[in-house]
């Protein structure tokens, strides 16, 4: 009986002996045999037309499935390593959104070098530079614009619009004028200077940074109201393109106001004392970005104004205190500045109102 080694019908004579170390070297296992790049066609596959005898068997087809299973794997992993590294590293990322500047305001009292005229408020305001002034939001026109660089004139037109709704906002609408609610102003603020708004209108301070009339225009309640609530205002409006990705407007602005002192409520208009007018000039600086236009909202990069008839040590960093009809200011303006002093320097400032800024000279009525 053959041996589990030998061949089917026994050793072949003359092969005793050193037959099977003969034929050792052409004898293939299962293992070879799977792994060889030539496998012999089937009977079936051989009778089709110009079939070739042996097909080639691709180094892939040879791999176990669990192998290239792994290798899959280990593909979609460096793939997924590489997304994650390009996504990090990657030179042409899109540039993050800049930051909000702090305001930076100055607030300078104008004195007068009389007493103050007084009147009824149609009258003032018919004698004085703004009589030919609209009333209220009529008064601040927005300009024809042309398209920029990277915005359009509809995108222009949106910021100038943004801009307006500020104006009226904080310097028109009677409710912020007379110490109502601010939060329609602060509506209009990016988030990032809220906390900077805020401060300012709880903790007012002369500093450049934190006066409330910096953002706004406000009277003290307790000792000053509105004559007439229709605010006369003129001025101009301009856009700038700075970047890619933002707009500059600048705003210069004149307020006149007919204010007079606190009443009792019910008091009978001829009961009620003389008006006096109260000019505001400002001259702001905004920028509005490319996502602050669907936002509706702006940042307020810079505000000057200068406000009168009013004393120079009245001080204007809470609300505007104006000299009513008859008063006259107490002081010509804050004494010098030692530049050898130490310590924190003197910087208040303080301007001489110009008598043609004032109405001019008629029949004082109530």
């Amino acid at each position: 009986m053959a041996g589990a080694g030998d061949p089917p019908e026994g050793t072949p004579e003359g092969a005793a002996g050193g037959g099977e170390d003969e034929y050792r070297s052409v004898v293939f296992d299962e293992s070879f045999v799977r792994a060889a790049r030539l496998q012999e066609y089937s009977a079936r596959e051989r009778m089709g037309d110009h079939a070739r005898a042996v097909r080639t068997r691709h180094a892939w087809a040879r791999l176990g499935g669990a192998r290239q299973a792994v290798i899959l794997a280990l593909l979609i992993v460096v793939a997924f390593g590489t997304a994650i590294y390009m996504g990090i590293r990657h030179p042409y990322r899109p540039p993050e959104p800049m930051a909000a500047e702090p305001l930076r305001s100055t607030v300078v009292p104008l004195a007068p070098s009389g007493a103050v005229p007084g009147g009824k408020a149609a009258d003032l305001f018919a004698r004085s530079p703004a009589a030919q002034y609209r009333v209220g939001a009529a008064g601040v026109n927005l300009p024809a614009v042309g398209r920029t660089e990277h915005f359009s004139d509809g995108q222009v037109v949106s910021a100038l619009s943004i801009v307006k709704d500020y104006l009226v906002r904080s310097s028109i609408d009677p409710a912020t004028l007379t110490g109502g609610s601010v939060r329609p102003v602060g509506l209009l603020l990016k988030p990032s200077q809220l906390d900077q708004f805020d401060r300012s209108l709880a903790h007012p301070a002369d500093d450049g940074r934190h006066a409330a009339t910096g953002w706004l225009t406000r009277f003290d309640p307790d000792r000053v109201e509105l004559a007439d609530p229709n605010v006369r205002v003129s001025g101009t409006l301009s856009a700038t393109e700075v970047s890619a990705d933002a707009l500059e407007v600048s705003a210069d602005f004149t307020f006149a106001y007919a204010v007079r002192p606190v009443t009792a409520k019910g008091t009978a208009a001829r009961q009620a004392p003389a008006a006096s007018l109260f000019t505001v000039h400002r001259d702001l600086r905004f920028r509005i970005g490319r996502d602050d236009l669907n936002d509706h909202r702006l940042e307020v990069l810079q505000s000057s104004l200068q406000a009168g008839p009013m004393s120079c040590s009245a001080g204007a960093a809470s609300e505007l205190r104006p000299l009513l009809a008859g008063q006259r200011a107490a002081d010509t303006g804050p004494e010098g500045t030692d530049p050898y002093a130490r310590g924190r320097a003197n910087t208040g400032l303080c301007g001489k109102l110009a008598a043609g800024a004032q109405p001019s000279p008629g029949p004082t009525g109530r």
